[in-house]
């Protein structure tokens, strides 16, 4: 088997966006520990099952950090199965050996709601300069929530390419090359203020992106898919909300995607701001609001 995933990783791998080349990579090394020696015939539907319930289970490395978990199980499965199914369309095997016989339990969604109340504690933090950090990320927050970009399409923006008269324009990073769709986001005098206030907020003014760091670059390295600059800027402000404001639980960037799912009047509505392309993830793991339901009279 570990000549399989060796040719996964050769020819497959380097075809996929950044983010899932180098994830799909620490999935074959991971895989190649437990079922490189392995003949391809030999795999059962009971092998897979043994293995999502060691890996589900986290540990602490030795750098201190989590790894395992079921989502990191569920991916690795994901890519072993991928594999497999090229191997048949190679010609190395009949068939694929657990694909449709296995079924592997979600981990729950998450809940996290942020309250109106907390945006506003967020909003209402100090800074004495204005440029910076803080007066960033407080724009990035007002924009999310007002449009439900993904934190990959907002830190991508450029003025010159996607803020237009008739609104900003974004395309799916994430799906540009399967269905390149185009969504709009018009402009109301919310986002106009947010985005200017973007605009002032960044430490380079002729930068090509809305979100830039002190050389006027992109905070996404587009050849190795690391962001942790900006990862770095959004917990040093969750810290302050946290101790300088009444807001008591850590959010995250991706909750106030949820929100602004949450917050839209319709789930259709928020369907189209997410950009998803049916509502069924939409509803599943973005629309965290109780849903209320008048009683029978």
């Amino acid at each position: 088997m570990g000549q399989l995933l060796d040719k996964y990783a050769l020819e497959i791998i380097p075809q996929k966006a950044v983010a899932s080349h180098n994830r799909e990579n620490r999935d074959v090394k991971q895989l190649k520990l437990v079922f490189g020696s392995m003949r391809l015939t030999a795999l059962q539907p009971s092998h897979i099952y043994s293995y999502v319930e060691r890996r589900s289970k986290k540990m602490i490395n030795e750098n201190g950090k989590a790894i395992g978990g079921l989502s990191a199980a569920k991916h690795e499965v994901n890519t072993l199965s991928h594999a497999f199914s090229k191997a048949v369309e190679w010609g190395i095997i009949a068939r694929h050996p657990f694909k449709g016989q296995t079924r592997i339990k979600n981990a729950p969604p998450r809940t996290r709601y942020i309250e109106d109340w907390e945006i506003i504690e967020c909003l209402s933090l100090k800074n004495a300069r204005k440029k910076g950090s803080i007066k960033a990320i407080q724009a990035y927050i007002r924009i999310k929530l007002l449009t439900g970009l993904s934190q990959s399409d907002l830190l991508r923006l450029q003025p010159a390419r996607h803020i237009k008269d008739d609104g900003v324009h974004s395309m799916r990073h994430k799906t540009e090359n399967r269905i390149g769709k185009q969504t709009i986001y018009e402009w109301t005098p919310e986002l106009r203020t947010a985005v200017k206030d973007a605009l002032e907020a960044r430490p380079v003014n002729i930068a090509p992106f809305l979100f830039c760091n002190k050389l006027g670059k992109c905070y996404i390295d587009e050849e190795t898919g690391d962001l942790s600059g900006w990862n770095s800027m959004w917990q040093r402000f969750m810290e302050r909300v946290l101790s300088e404001t009444k807001v008591e639980e850590r959010f995250t960037e991706h909750d106030l995607r949820a929100k602004c799912a949450s917050d839209a009047l319709s789930l259709e509505h928020a369907r189209a701001l997410l950009s998803h392309v049916d509502t069924r993830t939409t509803n599943k793991i973005y629309r965290r609001k109780p849903e209320r339901v008048r009683p029978i009279r």
